[in-house]
């Protein structure tokens, strides 16, 4: 598989894939990809993450994917001490309809062992948030028992996208594809996922602007789920989204800021 991203990837991100890359060389001299593929067949079936988002929104009720982020570049460290299981719990407690885990160690602090001890605290789907460019990264991911992957579209090609997907639905994980503009939209909906993530932070500049989603989901096809990410602070966020339509929300550091995640949660949702 190319190792080359599409032109538009920001700056900060190809350094991230640049980094991803020399990480998926080391471990695939560990445990070569043979073993991780059979490996992944051996794990229990995944616990369905675009169906339980499916059920909120068909309801017209917020489904929330919580995140489980102990650090970010721009911010440092959120959450200390960071205890997934304990997060974990909090979060099933108010009400969320699924977990994101952040596994990237270099950028995010992140760890596969949070996504293990998370889900093994609670019932609720996990999506493994990560920069998949690999189809090691696929298996692994059903190896340590994630339920859905990321697919980021700005450092990703269409075809990328589509091989990786591929892979994914081969071994029976869902995907959420994360887009950022139109061209990117154009790309994802070439996708057979019904999860379409927008990110309203701008890579390029940071800013955060939920016109982004605003904009954008007008072009997501009715049999598609729209994610809203980032920039969601407040209720009165939370009812500009339901008035358009939006019920998918993916939150993250204004949970972990919190001395309770799932208190935060209920009283920002709820």
């Amino acid at each position: 598989m190319t190792r080359s991203g599409p032109d538009r990837t920001p700056t900060i991100l190809r350094r991230i894939v640049e980094r991803k890359w020399e990480e998926i060389d080391y471990r695939q001299r560990r445990q070569p990809l043979a073993d991780v593929r059979a490996r992944a067949t051996d794990t229990l079936a995944a616990r369905g993450f675009a169906n339980a988002l499916r059920t909120r929104i068909e309801k017209q009720s917020p489904a929330v994917i919580a995140e489980v982020k102990k650090a970010s570049p721009s911010k440092g460290v959120l959450r200390d001490p960071f205890e997934p299981a304990e997060i974990a719990e909090s979060y099933e407690a108010g009400g969320a309809a699924c977990l994101s885990v952040l596994t990237d160690k270099d950028f995010f602090q992140g760890h596969e062992d949070y996504l293990a001890a998370a889900r093994k605290a609670c019932g609720l789907p996990v999506i493994r948030k990560d920069f998949m460019v690999a189809p090691y990264q696929i298996y692994e991911s059903k190896m340590i028992e994630a339920d859905c992957i990321l697919l980021i579209a700005a450092c990703l090609t269409r075809d990328q996208m589509q091989e990786l997907a591929g892979i994914a639905g081969e071994i029976g994980l869902d995907v959420l594809v994360e887009v950022h503009n139109g061209e990117e939209m154009d790309d994802a909906l070439t996708l057979e996922t019904p999860l379409v993530g927008i990110n309203n932070r701008d890579l390029h500049t940071f800013e955060v602007s939920l016109d982004t989603t605003f904009e954008l989901h007008r072009r997501i096809p009715e049999d598609r789920l729209t994610i809203t990410e980032s920039g969601i602070l407040t209720r009165d966020d939370v009812t500009a989204m339901t008035e358009q339509g939006i019920y998918g929300f993916l939150v993250g550091e204004s949970f972990m800021r919190a001395p309770d995640p799932g208190e935060k949660l209920q009283e920002l949702f709820f």
